[in-house]
């Protein structure tokens, strides 16, 4: 089965200097309907002025993936990460027992557009760990985060793996021997795509379960999706 979350149905916040719009229930935006899929909590799809961003804050328990679509990001956090994550880049920091952070558009010139996601933990207070790295593109579908770090993979302490989808117009790819009760979520961020035959516009989600296999084909343009792979 697949259920599509169309883009102009997310939650939208406003704030001036941020332009959010959250697939799940997320800050002042509740929706019973639409609070995380298996340990997927959050994507939120945030937009921050230039020289604009996120004054230091504190997180626990969760694991934060920032995928960085355009501009670029200026992190630092309390165990003295200074870091920049230009597009492209993925960044996830296990917040564990606690840690605090800040997030700024770099540029003071240009917006930043990224995704901002969380995925529940599958064990409580962890010591809290930072990693970053570019992904090139070994195939349509790269493993970008997984439970175990292989590979150079992103490590999760979830029984979760992310990959890329990357295709060229018209393009496609097939998953095959998707296992039986695992719930994938695509998050589509560039171009049109069908999965299965349902259309995806940018922006737009699909929840699928029960299929064990998937066509992912890329309409007259190129793609760029986020698929999760989740218990």
């Amino acid at each position: 089965m697949i259920t599509l979350r169309k883009a102009q149905d997310r939650g939208q916040a406003d704030l001036g200097w941020l332009k959010s719009q959250h697939t799940f229930s997320f800050s002042s935006y509740y929706d019973p309907d639409h609070m995380g899929i298996s340990s997927l909590r959050v994507i939120n799809d945030d937009r921050v002025a230039p020289g604009a961003g996120f004054d230091t804050h504190g997180h626990k328990d969760m694991e934060i993936i920032s995928y960085v679509i355009s501009g670029t990001i200026a992190h630092k956090d309390s165990f003295g990460n200074i870091k920049t994550l230009p597009a492209e880049e993925f960044q996830l920091m296990s917040a564990g027992k606690g840690i605090y952070h800040s997030e700024f558009n770099a540029s003071n010139t240009e917006p930043l557009h990224f995704l901002q996601i969380w995925i529940q933990p599958d064990t409580l207070g962890i010591d809290a760990g930072y990693q970053q790295k570019a992904f090139a593109q070994t195939s349509a579908l790269t493993p970008v985060v997984t439970p175990t770090g292989e590979n150079g993979t992103l490590k999760v302490q979830q029984d979760a793996t992310l990959y890329r989808l990357k295709l060229a117009p018209a393009e496609q790819v097939t998953m095959e021997q998707v296992q039986a009760n695992r719930n994938l979520y695509v998050q589509l961020v560039e171009g049109q795509l069908s999965v299965n035959g349902a259309l995806l516009n940018p922006g737009d989600g699909a929840h699928i379960t029960g299929l064990d296999t998937l066509t992912f084909t890329a309409a007259q343009e190129a793609v760029t999706a986020l698929v999760f792979d989740l218990a």
